[in-house]
């Protein structure tokens, strides 16, 4: 209960934290973003182009306002003028940015004490910390993230402004729903709700957004498009962060469930579900559903409908071990946890037997240590796949579901590759993280330069 009371406090907050993005818009610097240059040349590279098991032969990549324009095994003939910068990368390795297909971007870097403390003295700390997290994840080399729950708007307008420095965000707004479902957070003595009855705080501020039945489902399915979601997420079933609905218990009729699909398909996007078991995914699926986010619960027979249907799964590399989201031992939380993390082998073989489109994640809830353990979450991935299928699941192939928002798409533009005519999301790394897939786990050291949409965030080789 202590838990759901700071997190309701941390809600009330967020209203706060979204007028601040607007308020204190051209405050916040670029923490090493260089001046934006006509040209820049990277000299002298092997590229991991997002698709190929090998790196190239020393190449050119020659990137022109935020745009890759050319790439040459042979020198490029270019002016030495003012408007030419050239970073030599003496043979080291240029990859895509890399891409996070599931965040939380206000709900990830501060634990429940922190939130309890922040939001009843100071809530401005929450927008600055919500700020830090943006600007942290860009310079652990992800120049794109989709948040699949939270109000994330004003910071995603933020950043696209050049007023915060951060990744690309693909926002969902607040994850729709049903009373009792995993984005309920109200405690028992608010019910029952009556048509006169306040919103509770985590509606009232982009959380999550309670709906029951087709034509309140449609109006809030509408809203999140409104505000500008690039996709609609909502609860198909039980999870581990709530309270109130059990793991195995499934939400939403799929009549529910089609009205949501039926109404991003008029905007000509898509919905992602949180689900985990077979009956929360099966009826998802069969209502059009295109995104199961998680999944780690799934049989066989799930996943052959999934690949017949075309379906993505969008799952994490969930593990009882240090990045395990916390939750208190003993409690129901933990044991669904551990229920979870228990599954997670058996989903990942079976989207590589059925061959699967695969997304991945991390979905750091509460805990500041687990996001800046991006990069070693991703690399944990060799578990089940080669360093290169790795790299390409989190730059081309999570570049393919981002574009599955059709018009919403808010970056349109090749992502997750470096092609000629691809948007210049780029890294260059200290070493060969198809050799070494640990590399990523260190940005710090072995990012040596980070750019995103053309602008250079981080150079050490100056």
């Amino acid at each position: 209960m202590l838990m759901r009371s700071r997190l309701l406090i941390l809600f009330g907050a967020f209203l706060l934290l979204c007028c601040g993005f607007l308020v204190r818009a051209g405050l916040a610097q670029a923490p090493s973003a260089s001046e934006p240059s006509d040209r820049i040349l990277f000299a002298n590279v092997r590229i991991f182009d997002g698709t190929s098991e090998q790196l190239s032969e020393p190449a050119q990549v020659l990137v022109v306002g935020n745009q890759i324009e050319s790439i040459d095994t042979q020198p490029l003939s270019m002016p030495s003028d003012s408007s030419l910068t050239q970073i030599d990368g003496e043979g080291r390795v240029l990859m895509p940015g890399l891409i996070d297909a599931h965040t939380h971007l206000f709900m990830s870097t501060l634990s429940s004490e922190e939130i309890f403390e922040a939001a009843t003295t100071s809530p401005d700390i929450l927008f600055r910390r919500a700020e830090e997290n943006a600007t942290d994840m860009l310079m652990r080399g992800f120049t794109g993230a989709r948040d699949l729950a939270g109000p994330v708007f004003g910071l995603k307008q933020a950043i696209d402004r050049g007023d915060v420095v951060g990744p690309r965000i693909w926002p969902s707004g607040a994850m729709i729903s049903q009373t009792s479902g995993h984005g309920d957070f109200r405690e028992l003595e608010e019910l029952p709700r009556t048509p006169t009855s306040e919103l509770s705080p985590a509606e009232q501020y982009g959380v999550s957004a309670i709906a029951d039945g087709t034509p309140e489902v449609l109006r809030r399915v509408r809203e999140q498009l409104m505000r500008g979601a690039s996709q609609v997420k909502l609860a198909a079933g039980g999870g581990v962060a709530s309270d109130y609905d059990p793991i195995d218990v499934s939400q939403y009729t799929e009549d529910e469930l089609r009205a949501a699909v039926e109404a991003a398909a008029d905007w000509n996007t898509y919905v992602a579900v949180h689900a985990y078991t077979p009956r929360a995914i099966q009826k998802s699926i069969r209502a059009g559903v295109k995104s199961i986010e998680h999944g780690q619960l799934m049989d066989e027979a799930t996943a052959q409908m999934m690949a017949e249907n075309d379906v993505w799964l969008s799952i994490q590399p969930f593990l009882d071990d240090e990045d395990a989201n916390p939750y208190p031992a003993g409690s129901d939380n933990r044991a669904n946890q551990l229920r979870v993390t228990q599954g997670t082998d058996n989903a990942y073989n079976l989207a590589k037997k059925y061959d699967l489109k695969t997304a991945w994640g991390t979905d750091n809830l509460y805990s500041p240590s687990g996001a800046t353990r991006q990069g070693a979450k991703l690399a944990k991935l060799v578990r089940w796949y080669s360093p290169a299928e790795v790299l390409r699941m989190a730059t081309s192939t999570n570049a393919s579901l981002m574009a599955m928002s059709g018009p919403r798409n808010p970056y349109p533009g090749k992502l997750g590759v470096v092609e000629e005519g691809a948007l210049a999301d780029l890294l260059l790394v200290d070493g060969n993280p198809l050799e070494n897939i640990d590399l990523i786990a260190d940005p710090e050291n072995n990012f040596l330069v980070i750019m995103k949409d053309g602008v250079i965030y981080k150079n050490r080789l100056r």
